[in-house]
């Protein structure tokens, strides 16, 4: 299937490791001119020498934690460089922790880095977008969406505003030929994943080899997704050929969510 993604561009938040470098790779491999963004230059650099170099690949380094900085830095970007047809808002989820005992800072902090963020690239990156009819906005969230998770209360929360922000828009940006869709992620192996598995053998008091288990036993599929599988997902909807899938959020979790 030719996905029609031959010199676009795009803009890949946090795409230094784990979900957002796959997507970052295989959007590139599809004829894409990705620009990552992150807030550590050398792990930047580092996955930039992985690029296809027949591409027009570059970076910006910005820390999502500092909304300003980052409208700042898009925006001068954008007037010297060139604008994006595509865009991959991917943030580190919020430390885990019951809602009930989490500092109303957690919230505040979560809440700039990813509703916050998402919406300023939104407003820097559309004008472009719609001056070529041709726009995809794709939000990696969190099953938690439809279903929410045990033991990441602040999670839980601020990924569902970012669904319901990510609908509206979707229903106010359609008519341009823009689409905004949320990719939910189930368990993968990143190193987020990781840490969360270690967090769970240490509250339970089982190894490590137990508690993997015990959750790839929650999942159909019986394993872990690896972030490719995540990322040719991304790059389907950012395609010429998605262009009808508007408004969605699409589970990539092998089964594990219950909720239809």
């Amino acid at each position: 299937m030719n996905l029609e993604l031959n010199n676009k561009y795009a803009l890949v938040c946090g795409s230094t490791q784990g979900i957002g470098k796959a997507t970052a790779l295989a959007l590139a491999e599809e004829g894409v001119n990705v620009t990552l963004i992150a807030r550590n230059e050398d792990k930047l650099k580092a996955v930039l020498a992985e690029m296809p170099s027949h591409r027009n690949h570059d970076y910006i380094v910005a820390d999502f934690s500092n909304p300003s900085e980052l409208e700042e830095k898009v925006k001068n970007y954008v007037s010297q460089n060139h604008g994006f047809h595509i865009l991959v808002n991917n943030t580190g989820g919020p430390k885990g922790g019951p809602v009930f005992s989490a500092d109303v800072n957690e919230f505040e902090a979560a809440f700039t880095q990813h509703l916050k963020c998402n919406h300023i690239l939104v407003q820097t990156l559309v004008p472009f977008m719609k001056a070529e009819n041709y726009g995809r906005i794709i939000n990696v969230i969190s099953t938690s969406v439809k279903q929410p998770l045990d033991g990441l209360g602040v999670s839980n929360t601020i990924r569902g505003a970012v669904a319901n922000w990510s609908k509206t828009m979707a229903n106010e940006l359609g008519q341009f030929g823009i689409t905004v869709n949320n990719i939910l992620p189930g368990a993968t192996a990143t190193e987020r994943l990781s840490q969360i598995i270690k967090n769970k053998a240490k509250k339970t008091g089982s190894s490590i080899e137990d508690a993997t288990k015990a959750m790839q036993n929650t999942i159909p599929a019986k394993r872990f997704a690896q972030p490719q599988e995540t990322a040719d997902a991304i790059t389907f909807l950012a395609s010429a050929r998605a262009a009808y899938i508007n408004g969605i959020n699409l589970p990539v979790d092998g089964g594990r969510t219950k909720s239809l």
